[in-house]
């Protein structure tokens, strides 16, 4: 029965450490559960393919666990930054909710847009390059937040992002070691930072300009 459920399992360890963040002082340990959420959610996923333990079942589990935990990290975010990016952050809550009900309950695979842990990723980077610097990272939560809302409900696919073009278990291991890199090597988060900012506007930008153009001949 464990064996069968492992990937369910790891979904669900994957947000309960989460609860840390409702604890008084617990916003220190934002960092490090941004990183072990996203290496969870990525094992997950990793487990199911390697062991041939797939289900809709799972898939469905897996989308509930990454809007819960997502939307715990936001709202972190939004009550430790106070009211005016509390009310942003309820943009990309309404975003990730509209973004996980739609591969709920859509019978085919969804390609376009970002996924929501995309966000997660950028926050992180953010908030480590503003350590690094030492800048108020508001601002560029703030305008991280907004345009990952746009490019979660893009009906273009986002085929250039740097989690996307990572299909081997391998691939996604270096993306997870390049995070904790980001954390533990403070000169290399604002490198690291760039090549996901950069990749993310490049896959937004793209098909979004070209449907413009041909629309507009």
């Amino acid at each position: 029965m464990i064996y069968k459920n492992l990937p369910n399992i790891v979904s669900l360890l994957g947000v309960l450490p989460l609860s840390i963040l409702f604890f008084k002082d617990g916003f220190q340990y934002l960092i490090p559960l941004i990183i072990y959420n996203n290496i969870m959610d990525d094992l997950d996923g990793i487990l199911a393919i390697k062991l041939n333990l797939k289900s809709d079942f799972g898939a469905a589990l897996d989308n509930v666990c990454d809007a819960v935990a997502h939307i715990i990290i936001v709202m972190a975010l939004g009550i430790h930054y106070g009211l005016a990016f509390s009310l942003v952050s309820l943009v990309a809550v309404t975003a990730i909710l509209l973004r996980v009900t739609s591969r709920l309950t859509s019978t085919e695979t969804i390609s376009a847009g970002s996924p929501t842990n995309e966000l997660m990723r950028h926050l992180l980077l953010v908030l480590l390059t503003a350590q690094y610097f030492e800048f108020a990272p508001e601002p560029f939560l703030i305008a991280v937040m907004l345009l990952n809302s746009i490019s979660m409900l893009s009906p273009f696919p986002m085929p250039y992002l740097i989690r996307t073009l990572t299909k081997s278990a391998t691939a996604i291991g270096f993306v997870n070691v390049a995070l904790l890199v980001a954390w533990l090597i403070p000169i290399a988060a604002p490198v690291i930072a760039f090549g996901f900012f950069a990749t993310h506007l490049y896959s937004l930008i793209r098909p979004n300009g070209h449907w413009a153009w041909s629309a507009s001949h």
